[in-house]
C-alpha cells in the first residue's frame, strides 16, 4: 500500500491520486479550489492539545507519535475508509506542517503501513 506524502503548498499533480488533508484546520493562504483535495480527513488528525503539546519539536517525535497512535486506534472507521482509498488507487497524505520529516501524515503513514 504505497502512500505518498505531500504539503499542501507544494503544486498538486495528477500522479498524486487521491488526496487526503490531515490537519483539523485549513491552512493558510491555500484557497480550496487549487488545492485539489479529495477528502478533508479531520478525524485522522492529531487532537488540538496533542499538535499543541508536540509544536513540531523533533526531541518529541517519539512520544508525539505514541500518542498520536493511540488517538488512531480509536478512530477505526476513518482508518478502514483511508485503507480502503490505499487499496484501490494512489493516495497522498496532505498536510501544512513546515517540517517535512516530523509531522502528523508521516506518522500516520507509518501507523498505517506497521
Amino acid at each position: 500500500m504505497p502512500i505518498r506524502i505531500k504539503r499542501i503548498y507544494d503544486k498538486p499533480a495528477d500522479s498524486d491520486g487521491v488526496r487526503v488533508l490531515l490537519d483539523r484546520l485549513w491552512p493558510r493562504g491555500v484557497r480550496k479550489d487549487e488545492a485539489k483535495i479529495d477528502h478533508w480527513m479531520k478525524d485522522l488528525a492529531p487532537s488540538t492539545e496533542l499538535r499543541k503539546w508536540f509544536g513540531h519539536d523533533p526531541a518529541k517525535w517519539d512520544e508525539f507519535r505514541r500518542r498520536y497512535f493511540e488517538q488512531l486506534d480509536t478512530q477505526p472507521e476513518a482508518i478502514a475508509r483511508l485503507r480502503t482509498l490505499a487499496r484501490d488507487g494512489d493516495v497522498t497524505l496532505v498536510y501544512g506542517a513546515r517540517d517535512t520529516e516530523h509531522n502528523n501524515a508521516v506518522a500516520l503513514r507509518d501507523y498505517l503501513q506497521a
